[in-house]
């Protein structure tokens, strides 16, 4: 066969078969009769072969014309199918999402929003990777995820050209010490009273060390380290037996140890942006865009409720 069939003459073609007639399948296409025997005359031109006999009381199908129909009634089925599923798509109600997270954010902003997403959009698949920034970055990239929770803070903001974001919410430090602290019962404390205690610190080139030696810069003293901690975890446990003080981002202490108290600095806090993040060309599907409105009404409410403590 040396041209390819043309799908608007085979669905003509249909049409003569389910009419019985050239003559009826024009008058429901809204065509004229010449129309449609024009179509007709092109498709077997293409197919190289009749695929209508003509008789007396109306036309019947060739073999290649029968083979044709069939195909072209799978063909119809198959774009039915499509139509149906991009409507359960555009109405929320089937597709997939992915969505990139960062551990904090995993363990306490993120899960607001899937509750409420699986909620109101239960046929949504949703996918989370959690991972560390340039993971998470390079993901959106490669387009595996959609949507990606980020940080940053102000001394090194996120500058991707290819990437557009949202600003959820601010992500406050907070000294973290034992109950038995000295300073356990202070509404707040000053870095510089802190020059003589051990620190409990994050391994592993991990931003909150980098925060750590800022503040302790500006308190003029170098932190003194006595236990590296793989996560929040770690932190909270050696803070809790007194083997050091540290500090951690407020969301990474929504629950903490009973034995651990979390207190914000007296003076001016660093904070880190939370975000929401996808890239600039990519056109969002109606699932990413629902997922976004959700993140920024999860921070709002983390929010209202740090300051109704």
């Amino acid at each position: 066969m040396a041209d390819v069939l043309d799908t608007t003459r085979m669905f003509t073609l249909c049409e003569v078969a389910k009419h019985g007639s050239i003559t009826a399948a024009a008058a429901a296409l809204g065509y004229t009769t010449s129309a449609v025997s024009q179509q007709i005359a092109k498709l077997e031109k293409e197919a190289g072969q009749p695929l209508l006999e003509r008789h007396a009381r109306g036309i019947m199908l060739t073999d290649a014309g029968r083979s044709i129909v069939k195909h072209t009634e799978r063909i119809l089925i198959e774009l039915e199918a499509a139509d149906a599923e991009l409507a359960e798509i555009h109405g929320l109600r089937a597709g997939e999402l992915a969505i990139g997270t960062f551990p904090t954010a995993g363990s306490s902003l993120l899960p607001l929003v899937i509750k409420e997403f699986k909620t109101h959009h239960p046929g949504i698949d949703l996918r989370v990777l959690s991972g560390r920034f340039a993971q998470l970055v390079d993901s959106l990239r490669r387009r595996e995820t959609e949507l990606s929770l980020l940080w940053d803070y102000e001394w090194n903001r996120i500058d991707d050209p290819l990437l557009t974001y949202h600003h959820l919410m601010n992500d406050p430090t907070l000294l973290l010490v034992s109950e038995k602290h000295r300073l356990a019962d202070r509404e707040s404390i000053r870095i510089t009273e802190l020059r003589d205690e051990s620190w409990v610190v994050r391994a592993d080139d991990h931003p909150v060390a980098h925060t750590l030696e800022r503040l302790c810069q500006q308190g003029g003293f170098s932190p003194r380290t006595s236990f590296l901690a793989h996560d929040y975890g770690e932190v909270q446990a050696m803070v809790g037996v007194e083997l050091g003080v540290s500090i951690a981002p407020r969301l990474a202490v929504l629950n903490p140890r009973p034995d651990v108290r979390s207190i914000p600095l007296a003076t001016r806090s660093p904070q880190r942006r939370i975000l929401v993040a996808h890239l600039t060309e990519r056109r969002l599907s109606p699932a990413a865009q629902a997922a976004i409105t959700l993140c920024m009404a999860a921070a709002r409410r983390l929010e209202e409720g740090f300051a109704d403590t």
